[in-house]
């Protein structure tokens, strides 16, 4: 069975780009449209990797990881932040609130394959 992703970004065309990419790589891609969608989606399924943007309406990447790290079933799945954020001090924000990785927009599709890869096979 594919994994499943959960993509989490307000611009649509950055979410058709991710999703492609990985669908393409065989992975099963579930979109949200900002931190509070994703968590909503997130309450509903346990997916094998949450990959979020920082800058959102409603609900930011920074708090929709801390809300998911409080779910007893996310506290081990992995999380990538893809966003245009690349200051030391987000990255440390990013690692306090639970990210696994970051990856910095625009990003490479083949990287965010390698990645995705990496953390979850």
């Amino acid at each position: 069975m594919a994994k499943t992703i959960l993509a989490v970004d307000d611009s649509g065309s950055l979410r058709q780009m991710v999703v492609f990419s990985l669908r393409a790589a065989g992975y099963q891609v579930t979109e949200a449209v900002d931190g509070q969608d994703g968590l909503d989606k997130a309450k509903g399924q346990v997916f094998d990797l949450v990959l979020t943007d920082q800058n959102m309406p409603r609900m930011d990447g920074l708090t929709l990881i801390r809300s998911l790290r409080g779910l007893p079933t996310y506290q081990k799945v992995p999380i990538l932040m893809l966003t245009t954020e690349s200051s030391d001090e987000m990255k440390n924000k990013g690692r306090a609130a639970g990210a696994n990785g970051w990856l910095v927009k625009p990003f490479d599709p083949q990287r965010l394959t390698e990645v995705v890869r990496k953390v979850i096979g």
